[in-house]
């Protein structure tokens, strides 16, 4: 049975991620504990919300350097809405706050957006092949936010768009971390298979 840890730092609605996870037949634990995160076959970071709160929240309650660490340790890392939006340095919503420097670049509010914030389903546009997101090309996931990151050609990590206005990056990879500005635990059968892909990474037989 894959082990997965859900990062524990109290924002949000931490609990649906893991019951998402539980569902597909993983041990799901929602922790804070050092011995637990690493001993995991992987690790998910949801968030939502403001990203200042939320990277406060990281640091206060400790999980800020277990992430790293299990970003340092390879284990296959999971960033979901604004836990993907913390995978990188800054957001302009929140100028003072540092996200984790994981991915180079910024958070910035979605351009020639209809309204904000986006809260809708939408249609994703695959780019490459990415283990996250086999057999799922051009499938619909639900979002609600109102910043995005940044697009940056310099860096080949974009592994899927959306269109809101302009083009929107809805997932990223680098290496064995993984982002998604959508949420996969609220995006039906779409989701569950996504949620199934992570759990064959962390099972490391993609």
């Amino acid at each position: 049975m894959v082990k997965v840890a859900v990062l524990d730092y109290g924002i949000g609605n931490l609990r649906s991620a893991q019951k998402a996870f539980e569902i597909l037949g993983a041990e799901a634990h929602l922790t804070a504990d050092k011995e637990l995160v690493l001993g995991s076959d992987g690790v998910v970071l949801p968030g939502v919300g403001n990203f200042g709160k939320c990277a406060k929240a990281l640091t206060d309650s400790g999980v800020r350097e277990l992430a790293l660490l299990a970003v340092e340790n390879d284990l296959p890392f999971l960033g979901i809405c604004v836990g993907m939006q913390l995978l990188y340095e800054i957001s302009d919503e929140s100028p003072n706050a540092e996200g984790l420097g994981l991915l180079t670049g910024k958070v910035k509010l979605l351009e020639n957006a209809p309204r904000i914030p986006q809260m809708q389903w939408n249609q994703i546009q695959v780019e490459g092949d990415s283990p996250l997101l086999r057999g799922l090309e051009d499938e619909w996931f639900y979002f609600v936010h109102s910043y995005a990151a940044e697009q940056n050609h310099l860096q080949n990590i974009t592994i899927a768009t959306c269109t809101y206005g302009s083009s929107v990056i809805a997932a990223v990879q680098k290496g064995s971390l993984y982002g998604t500005q959508f949420h996969p635990e609220k995006s039906g059968k779409a989701g569950q298979l996504l949620l199934q892909n992570f759990l064959k990474i962390c099972e490391r037989t993609v």
